[in-house]
């Protein structure tokens, strides 16, 4: 799918969300033929012309200003997640596709090595953009993923996605208690990681597999909605430790890997049961061995 139409199918989607009554805009008691807002309705409240949002939102004009763009902003009431993936989208919708470019292998850092080292308290893993798994530490592996092979991370044919197992996989879909808050801010994520990476083709080919087995996928993934996973508290129900409520952090490695951590309350409850999950699980190396060579 190119620029023009992710830019459209944003546009159009984030219109439809949108309730007139909410912005002030009467009805005069008429029956509306289409969700959310009209094209003209969308378009006085950003101060442009009908014609050029229709083109716009059709792919037929390729160069929005930035001042065009932040009116869209405000008049979508985009959040600032949503603002930057909107001046991504228009960005790509503008430079076109690329997709004969290989994609640049992903590895984890000499740094987020250390930093994996040093977190061997606190579970910690080392994704990729799309959420493959590079690397954890052993207590990271106890809690996310204890059903899987602790040395799957060093294979690259075989890694383990994090979308992949919030989606298609019973264990960790059983983690998480309110797992559709959990699988909204995969979607959301990975809506973030597709504007910025349009030409990713191993992106394209995660979110095709996912839309075709995951009839949940595909429903989050249509409605368009971004989410920045940076910090976000949920409740965890392991079946070794039982229920334990942690705090998910990304840490951002700028353009390289990204480490998750999670984190508890001191003297709650879950930290206990952290503790417990660390005198029970084999702990060995960290970092498994091999965490800094490239993956494919």
């Amino acid at each position: 799918m190119n620029g023009k139409v992710r830019l459209g199918e944003f546009l159009q989607t984030r219109r439809s969300q949108l309730l007139p009554e909410d912005l002030g805009i009467p009805d005069y008691g008429e029956r509306r033929r289409v969700p959310g807002l009209r094209r003209e309705e969308l378009a006085s409240l950003a101060g442009v012309s009908v014609s050029y949002y229709t083109r716009l939102e059709q792919g037929q004009s390729l160069n929005a200003s930035p001042q065009v763009l932040e009116a869209l902003a405000r008049a979508l009431r985009l959040a600032e997640a949503e603002r930057l993936h909107l001046y991504d989208l228009a960005r790509s919708s503008a430079q076109g596709s690329d997709r004969g470019r290989r994609p640049v292998p992903e590895r984890v850092t000499e740094a987020a090595g250390q930093l994996l080292e040093a977190l061997v308290h606190v579970p910690a893993i080392v994704t990729g953009r799309r959420g493959d798994v590079l690397a954890w530490n052993g207590l990271g592996h106890a809690l996310f993923a204890g059903h899987l092979d602790p040395g799957s991370a060093d294979r690259p044919a075989g890694r383990p996605n994090m979308a992949r197992l919030v989606f298609l996989d019973a264990h960790t879909r059983d983690l998480y208690a309110d797992w559709p808050t959990k699988a909204k801010a995969v979607v959301g994520n990975l809506r973030l990681v597709a504007g910025r990476h349009p030409d990713d083709t191993a992106l394209h080919t995660l979110v095709g597999e996912l839309s075709s087995r995951s009839p949940e996928f595909a429903s989050m993934w249509a409605d368009h909605r971004i989410k920045a996973c940076t910090a976000a508290t949920y409740e965890m129900r392991h079946p070794v430790v039982g229920p334990l409520t942690v705090t998910q952090q990304t840490l951002s490695q700028g353009p390289g890997p990204n480490i998750v951590v999670a984190t508890t309350e001191a003297d709650s409850p879950a930290r206990t049961a952290l503790a417990l999950l660390a005198q029970i699980s084999p702990q060995g190396d960290p970092a498994q061995p091999g965490a800094l060579a490239d993956t494919g």
